[in-house]
């Protein structure tokens, strides 16, 4: 279509460009989801645009451009510009993009962070049509984002989105197009901002502190594998009698069923208040604002399954002069039967809290799922019914689901409804029983839903079209679920509340590093029921997260960086203090310590990609261990690597060190716990009652570390 607009003259528009008239859709050329409206789609016309209908990912927040937020005099130019971005099908892409046409919330993240700040600022300047602006006005556009009075974070982002409506000229008619010449000359943005990136790579997300990591993961196992069962029997009971009430049997196919045949109301009475005395219970109540206790009537007629207007009738005059104390609650029959290791607890459960309880337990479930598979959130927040399998050949428990980054067509475009990952993630069997009681916690078909139950009230955005919770909303859950627990913790008087990280909120993007940080410093250290993240290492490297479409192997390539480098700088003040190393490997590990610190200290890393292709440097190959440190040479060592030999994240077993293996050293630092490893051996063999069998093998493994400690000795006084 080359006929001009008709709201302006914006000139001659170029051969192969569909030009929107007002009562075209903004997505006409989108994949839409099956569940969207068409009747309900946004028109170019509209103010705002609604863009959830081709949103895909069902955790995404509801997303809309508002073109209120665009000074008046290039409104209508912008939303020209933004339209051809959602549709048009050929697209110019920065230097080193793959993909030809961007994603619908790429437009949006674009249009909220940059191009509202551009253009406002033309308009500023008086400028009324793109055609109007010029290379001088680029450059002082550049002066004016380096100016410190006027900073703007992302510049490399904001120069790139200009290059970006100038790469579109081709596409857009005269009165839409900046100067031909390309802006800046063309010259790189790294050497306009005096920056050695073009972008914002590395990863500001800050990883949760160990004592709080710890505290959480630990009740969220406690919720596991304690609260679970009961939690879920109130929630049934709670549902039961949900389903009772006028609103929840809109939802049920008893809406017009008679609850009681004549005649069976008095019984069930009768047998409500017999069973209320032989427990010692209370009718359900609650306090007034001036103190007095009044009868719940409503939770009564759910009880018996009959209209609330029992209170008015002989029935209910039975009840209320029962001689039965009234309560403060409305309890269930559901309680907490908690081993004595647990207690004090709730040990009563009210009508009134299943609903957060369920949703408690549903974030406990989030954290062990997130944290352990060290998948992304989006991706966890995705997953449905069914996803977790145990491979009966291998013994290992598989999580399949979507994934959307890096989910891309043969043109290098983002596949909008995702694909499923050909490879699993391999979990442990803790995440497979998290799955599990998410299963049976609600009915969706979503393991994260947004409301667990569809007649639970909870405000939701009714634009958003996905039915999983958000980023936002699980963050929020998660600050709610920390407080729960301190809450208890205090009222209770126990010791083991989650402590705040002072990092900021809890936030599910957090997981990935704090898991890398935990499986590289924290090898042998044990979490809540005994799990190892020794265990979740090789789990985590198999499989889905070890491959590098997952991201996760940058992550532990940054924190492993950062742990190797700390070892060096703590290993070199150590040798120039004095320390002396022996071992075959005592002359290499002198070497690289010395070499390692003179090329990479001070080293700025960009992104944890670059992490991960330098911690393949031979200099960087020292582990340490217990008693020992591995100078590692892939192709002497002894003992039974973890990776392939060529893998830059090949590292040693130090369980399985063996003693003449041609890579060990050891400091001083190590043969103190050698010392420390004599002293315990020698009061075992000590022992008269000690089995013989042992007894010879600890006999011989003193000996070799005897021995170790003479070699070590005789060394430092040579």
């Amino acid at each position: 279509m080359t006929t001009p607009a008709s709201d302006l003259d914006w000139g001659e528009v170029p051969a192969g460009t569909f030009w929107p008239q007002p009562d075209t859709l903004v997505l006409l050329k989108r994949d839409l989801r099956p569940d969207a409206d068409r009747t309900k789609l946004s028109c170019f016309a509209d103010t705002v645009w609604d863009l959830n209908a081709a949103i895909f990912e069902d955790h995404y927040r509801a997303t809309s451009l508002n073109f209120d937020l665009i000074p008046a005099a290039l409104r209508l130019a912008t939303k020209h510009y933004c339209w051809q971005l959602l549709n048009h099908g050929r697209l110019w892409a920065p230097p080193g993009a793959k993909r030809t046409r961007i994603s619908v919330t790429t437009v949006h993240v674009l249009f909220v962070n940059e191009l509202q700040f551009i253009i406002d600022w033309f308009a500023q300047r008086g400028i009324t049509a793109f055609c109007q602006v010029t290379n001088e006005l680029l450059d002082a556009f550049v002066d004016a984002i380096l100016d410190e009075e006027d900073p703007l974070t992302g510049t490399s982002r904001t120069l790139t989105e200009i290059r970006r409506l100038w790469g579109h000229r081709e596409i857009l008619p005269p009165a839409m197009r900046l100067p031909q010449a390309p802006p800046w000359a063309g010259e790189d943005t790294a050497e306009i901002l005096g920056t050695g990136s073009t972008a914002r790579r590395e990863n500001r997300t800050p990883r949760i502190a160990e004592p709080t990591m710890q505290m959480l993961l630990s009740w969220a196992v406690r919720f596991l594998e304690v609260f679970a069962d009961p939690i879920l029997a109130a929630r049934d009971e709670h549902a039961e009698l949900y389903r009772r009430t006028p609103e929840g049997r809109r939802f049920t196919a008893t809406q017009n069923r008679n609850r009681n045949r004549p005649g069976d109301l008095l019984p069930k009475v009768h047998a409500y208040l017999d069973n209320l005395r032989q427990q010692g219970g209370s009718l359900p109540g609650s306090q007034t604002s001036d103190g007095r206790r009044v009868i719940r009537w409503r939770y009564i007629a759910l009880i018996l399954d009959c209209a609330d207007s029992i209170k008015d009738t002989g029935t209910g005059r039975l009840i209320a002069e029962s001689g039965l104390p009234i309560g403060d609650q409305a309890l269930l029959n559901t309680k907490f039967p908690l081993p004595s290791g647990e207690g004090p607890w709730h040990q009563d459960i009210t009508y009134d809290e299943v609903p957060e309880l369920a949703r408690l337990l549903s974030t406990a479930c989030f954290v062990i799922v997130a944290y352990l598979s060290g998948a992304r959130a989006g991706e966890v927040l995705n997953l449905r019914r069914g996803c977790v399998t145990r491979d009966a050949d291998t013994g290992l428990w598989l999580m399949r689901g979507l994934y959307f980054k890096g989910a891309l067509d043969r043109y290098g475009n983002k596949i909008p409804e995702g694909t499923v990952r050909p490879d699993p993630w391999v979990v442990i069997e803790l995440v497979a029983s998290a799955v599990a009681v998410l299963e049976r916690l609600h009915p969706s078909p979503l393991l994260f839903p947004t409301r667990l139950e569809p007649f639970h009230k909870r405000w939701v955005n009714e634009r958003r079209l996905g039915d999983a919770r958000s980023d936002a909303s699980i963050a929020g859950d998660l600050g709610d679920f920390v407080q729960w627990v301190n809450e208890q913790c205090a009222r209770l008087g126990r010791t083991d509340p989650i402590p705040d990280d002072g990092r900021g909120p809890l936030k599910a993007s957090r997981f990935r590093r704090t898991l890398a940080w935990f499986i590289r410093r924290r090898p042998r250290g044990l979490i809540a029921a005994s799990i190892q993240y020794g265990h979740a290492h090789v789990r985590m490297l198999e499989g889905y997260a070890g491959t590098y479409e997952s991201g996760f192997p940058d992550e532990y390539a940054f924190q492993d960086w950062l742990y190797r480098l700390e070892c060096f700088a703590e290993d070199e003040a150590a040798l120039a203090a004095g320390e002396h190393v022996s071992g075959p490997a005592a002359d290499a590990y002198r070497t690289r310590v010395a070499a390692a610190n003179r090329e990479f200290a001070g080293r700025v890393l960009k992104n944890e990609r670059q992490a991960l292709d330098l911690i393949g440097n031979p200099l960087l190959q020292i582990h340490h261990g217990e008693g020992m440190t591995c100078v590692l040479n892939p192709a002497t060592a002894a003992c039974q690597l973890r990776g392939d030999a060529n893998d830059p994240l090949v590292t040693p077993d130090t369980d399985d060190c063996r003693p003449k293996c041609p890579n060990l050293a050891r400091t001083d630092r190590d043969i103190e716990y050698v010392r420390k490893k004599i002293a315990d051996l020698a009061e075992i063999i000590a022992d008269p009652l000690a089995p013989p069998i042992r007894h010879q093998r600890d006999c011989h493994e003193l000996d070799r570390l005897q021995a170790a400690l003479r070699d070590h000795e005789e060394g430092a006084t040579c």
